[in-house]
Formats: C-alpha cells, sequence, structure tokens
C-alpha cells in the first residue's frame, strides 16, 4: 500500500483539467479493469427487456389484457420518461453521497425485474403502468446510468468502450425476441425477462467498482493525450471543450438547447420506430424488431469508432439524415418484408449512433468527464422525445407518422449544424 500511495501524484493538463496517476488497474482492482467493461455489459445486456423486449412483446400484451392500442403505447411511453429521466438525479446522487455502484445497480436489478414480472403476472393496467412503467423504467435507468458512469470513468482514454457497452442495451432483448416468437402468451417472456434481469445485473453488482476521481491509466500521459494528435488521433476531429461547465451553466446556455432538441428529436424517431413494429410482431415484424435491435446495438461501437476518427458532430449529422431516409423505407415496407426489414435495420443503425456519441458529444462541448450529471442532463431529452415518439404511433395514422418523424429527423440533422463549442470565438480568415 505505501508504494502505491508513493508512485500516485496530481497532473493538469493544458485545458486545466486534472489526472490522477501512477496506480494501475490492478492495484485498485486486483484485476484488469475489462472486468468492470463485462460487468457493465452483461447488466446493460439484460437491462434493454424492458424498451426493446416489450415492444416485441406489445400486441400480445394488448391482445391478453384486453387493452387498448393506445394503453400499450402509454406503458411503453411512460416507461421510456422514468428510465431516461432517472439518469441525471442518479448522477448527481452517485456524486454527492458517493453511493457505491453496486447499489444503485443492485436497487435497479430489483425493480427492473420487478416491473417485467408484473407484466407476465397480472393484466391490470394500473398495477403494469406503476410497478413496470414508473418503477420498472427507473430501475433500468438506474442499471444504464450506472454502467455507463463506471465504464467511462474506467475508460476515459477510450470513449468507444463506453458505446460498445450501451449497444448491449439494444441487442440484448434479441433472446426475448426469440422467446416472443415461440409463446402464445408474454406471460413466460416476462418471467425469462425478469429472472435474467436479476440474475445479470445482480451478479454484475457485486463486480462493479469505481476508480478513484480523476483517475487515469499509467500506459499514456495525459498532458500528450490532450494535445498530440499522434496519441490522441480523435483530436485531428474533435476539439476539446474550452473548460468544464457546471450544470447551472449548461441549462443557461444556448447550445445546451440545440444539443437538447436533437436528442429529443432522434428519441421521438426512435420510439416511433419501436412502437410500430409492434404492429407487426408476428411474423416479418419480428424479424424487423430483431434487425431494428441488433442494429442499434452493433451501430453503437461502430459511431463510436467513426466519431473519433472522423468528428462526432459530422458522424451524428449523417446518422440523423440515415434515420429520416428510413422512415421513408419502412413506410414503403408495410406490404414488402424485405424492405420492411432494411427500413428496421437502417433505423436502428441511426437511433444507435445517435446515442452513442452523446456522451462524448457532451464532454467536448461542455468540459464534463463522462459519467457526470452533465450527460444525464440531455439524456433526459430523450423523455420528452420517448414520448412524443410512442404517442405519434398510439394516435397518428403510420404514413402522418412516418412523415413527421421523417422530418424530425431531417430537422434535427440541419439543427446540428449550428452546434458550436461555447466560449470558442469564431475566427475570420
Amino acid at each position: 500500500m505505501s508504494g502505491m500511495i508513493a508512485t500516485r501524484r496530481d497532473v493538469r493538463d493544458f485545458y486545466g483539467r486534472r489526472y490522477r496517476v501512477g496506480e494501475s488497474d490492478r492495484e485498485l482492482l486486483g484485476r484488469s479493469r475489462g472486468w468492470m467493461r463485462w460487468a457493465a455489459w452483461v447488466a446493460m445486456l439484460a437491462a434493454g427487456a424492458g424498451q426493446y423486449g416489450y415492444g416485441a412483446l406489445l400486441p400480445s400484451f394488448v391482445s391478453a389484457h384486453g387493452w387498448s392500442w393506445q394503453q400499450g403505447c402509454w406503458v411503453l411511453a411512460v416507461w421510456t420518461v422514468c428510465q431516461s429521466a432517472a439518469l441525471y438525479p442518479v448522477a448527481r446522487a452517485r456524486a454527492r453521497l458517493r453511493l457505491a455502484p453496486a447499489f444503485t445497480l443492485a436497487a435497479g436489478a430489483v425493480l427492473c425485474a420487478s416491473g417485467l414480472l408484473t407484466l407476465g403476472g397480472t393484466g391490470s393496467f394500473t398495477v403494469v403502468m406503476v410497478n413496470h412503467a414508473v418503477l420498472g423504467g427507473i430501475g433500468a435507468g438506474l442499471i444504464y446510468g450506472t454502467c455507463l458512469s463506471v465504464v467511462s470513468r474506467w475508460y476515459p482514454e477510450q470513449p468507444a468502450r463506453t458505446a460498445v457497452v450501451s449497444g448491449a442495451f439494444a441487442y440484448g432483448s434479441i433472446p426475448i425476441l426469440v422467446v416472443a416468437g415461440g409463446v402464445s402468451h408474454p406471460a413466460t417472456a416476462g418471467v425469462v425477462a425478469g429472472l435474467a434481469v436479476l440474475v445479470l445485473a445482480g451478479a454484475s453488482a457485486v463486480v462493479l467498482r469505481d476508480p478513484p476521481e480523476d483517475w487515469w491509466p499509467g500506459h499514456i500521459d495525459p498532458r500528450e493525450w490532450a494535445l498530440d494528435k499522434t496519441v490522441n488521433p480523435s483530436l485531428r476531429r474533435n476539439r476539446p471543450a474550452i473548460r468544464r461547465y457546471s450544470v447551472a451553466e449548461v441549462v443557461r446556455c444556448r447550445q445546451a438547447r440545440t444539443l437538447y432538441t436533437v436528442v429529443a428529436c432522434a428519441a421521438a424517431v426512435s420510439l416511433f420506430d419501436l412502437a410500430y413494429l409492434a404492429v407487426f410482431a408476428r411474423g416479418a415484424g419480428l424479424a424487423a424488431m430483431g434487425a431494428l435491435a441488433f442494429a442499434s446495438g452493433l451501430a453503437r461501437g461502430a459511431a463510436g469508432w467513426a466519431g473519433a476518427r472522423f468528428g462526432r458532430r459530422a458522424i451524428l449529422r449523417t446518422a440523423l439524415a440515415v434515420g429520416g431516409v428510413a422512415q421513408l423505407v419502412l413506410l414503403a415496407g408495410d406490404r414488402d418484408p424485405a424492405v420492411l426489414f432494411a427500413g428496421a435495420c437502417l433505423a436502428g443503425a441511426a437511433s444507435g449512433a445517435c446515442y452513442a456519441l452523446l456522451p462524448s458529444l457532451v464532454e467536448s462541448h461542455f468540459g464534463e468527464r463522462l459519467g457526470l450529471p452533465n450527460f444525464g442532463l440531455f439524456y433526459g431529452a430523450k423523455a420528452a422525445g420517448g414520448l412524443i415518439g410512442a404517442l405519434f404511433a398510439a394516435y397518428f395514422s403510420a404514413v402522418a407518422g412516418f412523415l413527421v418523424t421523417a422530418g424530425l429527423a431531417l430537422f434535427a440533422a440541419i439543427l446540428l449544424r449550428s452546434l458550436r463549442q461555447p466560449g470558442r470565438p469564431r475566427l475570420l480568415a
């Protein structure tokens, strides 16, 4: 222990950011930091069942419980609001009260699993709304926020690792889709999903640990990483933020409102697609749901890599434009399963890329290390956008809904061009 303390030192880079170096992951954990990444990945694999798994089973729930289609969509909408809105208060609580990830992850596992078990055990709309949509959504938000926070802090020099972990939230629901295709009643799938969340997220809670504040791996000099494009190739296309902004400063910032609107539009498109494909959850629609979830998860890792090399804003604009085109492809695929499948792949990849790039965009514009509260503010835009998208699916016709969501995606792509780093002046040639 004395040797570890003797080698520890605090350094600052050109931007004034503080780094704690000199302690290896094996000294702190007794094992590689890769354990933290894989433990978080496993927990995220199970937590996505509440969103993508429920979307696949939505027609079954409506039929088995005697709900209206609008009621089924309201459950999805409220779950999305609670899941995304939970991230900011969880991040604040973990930062201020220094809550261990094991605590928030275990609490999230119990809440999320209880909601999924309720889906299979009762047809009461009120009980499902409270236990799954509200409490289960909060539980999924606890898992999502905790896992991203832990991984981003253990891999501060590799933001793509965080994107890969978030991808498990999407494609982890594919086993539930397989179960949904083979059962006539949703109770079985609900029980399977609930037990999977309880076991997998609970096991991850035993493993996950936070690193010390501002920890940095010893194999890279953080001062060189902050300035040297050969050490950190992402600097060629992504400039670091001028300084760190507090939550209060972010809320008052015009650029923050621009990014919030972009995320809300992307979320509205994503949730509308999820609810729409649930209409076809038998036959071709079930395969399209699987394609949507798999493409969303797979694209997150690819988007993290591409954003570092080609510019995160450029990749995000491309993803939003592709998402707008995907809405028209999905509309055309109403009577053609092959076109529907292609549209689902495009829509899923576009949605996944947006969520993957958001943490790094927040850091590069507002100077915050990943896993802290500012990211939760912008992820909370999913609450507003998800509510809009799910209700579009409940009350709009397919043609009107797809035209509106295509317009939202293209509007967000255009709006993103005006996003600038706060505090950085524009230089005239």
